[in-house]
């Protein structure tokens, strides 16, 4: 296993900017963001194992001591014009593309990572309210291996991420002050360049059940979907569900 390391999570990071934690066993890294106290303006908690660890919806999220990244990073702010998840997906998956120099991570809505039609990634955005301030959580969790799979889990293992974890990390995290100081321009355009199912027959479900289908039509700068429906070819507007693709995991 490739041993997580501070110091190259850390290099040339503002570490008057960055505390991170790491831990070999968490129940979830969201939650532990959640108890900390937060001294400095990044909180990262990464965790080779999480007992609970979570997704979108109330999911559970396979966390193995098997060489992933299950990380949280935490900030405070309100950053209204921006979707962090999406955001962090189109972070996380430029991170990994330029690690092992291939153009092969794609993103669905809202914030899965695709590798050869399979997850490999997620992320789970929590926010806290803490008196005048936002406490704004983003949760990722990529799959490098795994020994055991579901049919739509996939891993990074044939592209040997593993051995590159701390700099992947890395990326991520300069990515993470990157848009904190700046923003991200174009960032809706960037995100549907990197969507693997534009124009795409899908399926709306909420709650297991589906409400609706038809042609994926982009999404807005609040992050939300739009659907060109089946059933009157109306154009629809879904700020939040889960979307089924044929042919996608």
């Amino acid at each position: 296993m490739n041993t997580l390391s501070e110091h190259k999570i850390l290099k040339n990071l503002a570490i008057e900017r960055i505390q991170l934690d790491i831990f070999d066993i968490l129940d979830s890294t969201n939650e532990e963001c959640k108890r900390i106290n937060q001294k400095k303006q990044l909180h990262v908690i990464i965790s080779e194992e999480q007992t609970h660890g979570k997704g979108r919806l109330g999911k559970s999220w396979s966390s193995p001591k098997s060489g992933n990244i299950y990380m949280s990073i935490a900030f405070k702010g309100l950053y209204k014009n921006y979707p962090l998840s999406l955001i962090a997906g189109i972070i996380c998956r430029e991170s990994i593309c330029a690690e092992i120099d291939e153009d092969v991570i794609g993103l669905k809505w809202p914030n899965d990572l695709i590798f050869l039609k399979k997850k490999v990634g997620g992320i789970l955005v929590e926010k806290e309210i803490m008196g005048n301030e936002q406490l704004n959580i983003i949760g990722i969790g990529l799959n490098l291996y795994l020994s055991e799979k579901e049919s739509w889990w996939g891993d990074l293992s044939s592209k040997d991420v593993k051995l590159k974890r701390n700099e992947l990390i890395n990326s991520i995290l300069k990515g993470v002050f990157d848009f904190i100081d700046d923003g991200m321009d174009d960032w809706d355009l960037k995100w549907q360049k990197y969507c693997v199912h534009m124009k795409a027959n899908i399926k709306i479900k909420q709650n297991n059940i589906v409400i609706d289908s038809g042609s994926f039509n982009g999404i807005n700068k609040d992050g939300s979907m739009n659907l060109l429906s089946d059933n009157d070819k109306s154009l629809r507007n879904y700020p939040y569900g889960e979307i089924s693709i044929e042919g996608v995991y």
